[in-house]
């Protein structure tokens, strides 16, 4: 690593790095994004793709947050897990992948569940949240605590060969839950899912993260990016807030 740098300007070796996207983010763009920090809520399927491209784009630190364990029938879709990784926790087996993907980028591996007793802690260590879930639980969890604290909360989710992303954004957009029917509940049965799939949303979250972060583009603030990979169909719809919204 080169120590050639400067307090405003981007290190000679970020220049090499990331050369092929500054003509898009500018280094305007590039210094916003290592100094932003990211929880990644879950590190499955989701998580793994939002993670791999948020280093590589060379966010500054990002934090790993699961529960769980590496098992077999994770190996489909969640590529920061290899068959060598199973019985490793999650948050453990992607941090070592992230780190040799990208050594300048801090990554910061937390083995635990987010709860209500713990969302905020979480939270304020952090700049922007992204969702890299498999329940509607947690995600409400995080999407209060998230609005309360005034941190953007990137949301996605997949079943099967459909998948959603939306950008929420407090005093921009209504929180998540208010944009969502009111009885959404987690499906009892195992969520099917389809690796691809799940790379195709995961790299639209990423991407909207990023703009997010460096003011590029058009974010989906207050709309829903919906994705039917079974006719390969890419449909932006407007989110209507829900009344009475304790948000």
């Amino acid at each position: 690593m080169s120590s050639t740098t400067n307090v405003e300007g981007l290190a000679s070796y970020e220049l090499k790095r990331y050369s092929r996207q500054l003509p898009l983010l500018g280094e305007e763009g590039q210094r916003k994004l290592r100094n932003t920090k990211v929880l990644v809520a879950g590190v499955g399927g989701l998580g793994s793709i939002e993670a791999i491209y948020l280093a590589a784009a060379g966010v500054g630190k990002i934090v790993l947050v699961d529960k769980d364990v590496v098992e077999p029938s994770n190996l489909n879709r969640q590529i920061l897990h290899w068959t060598d990784d199973i019985g490793k926790a999650k948050p453990l087996s992607a941090a070592e992948k992230l780190k040799k993907l990208n050594p300048n980028v801090e990554v910061e591996a937390i083995t635990a569940e987010i709860t209500r007793e713990n969302v905020e802690e979480l939270l304020r260590g952090v700049d922007i949240v992204i969702d890299g879930l498999d329940n509607w639980e947690t995600r409400f969890i995080i999407d209060e605590a998230a609005y309360r604290l005034g941190k953007p909360y990137v949301h996605a989710g997949i079943y099967g060969f459909q998948g959603q992303v939306t950008v929420i954004v407090p005093s921009e957009t209504s929180c998540l839950r208010c944009l969502l029917p009111p009885k959404l509940r987690t499906p009892q049965q195992q969520i099917p899912a389809l690796g691809s799939v799940v790379g195709i949303v995961g790299s639209i979250a990423a991407t909207e993260l990023i703009k997010l972060v460096t003011g590029i583009g058009e974010v989906a603030k207050g709309k829903m990016i919906v994705v039917d990979a079974y006719s390969m169909e890419v449909l932006k719809v407007e989110l209507t807030p829900r009344k009475n919204c304790t948000c």
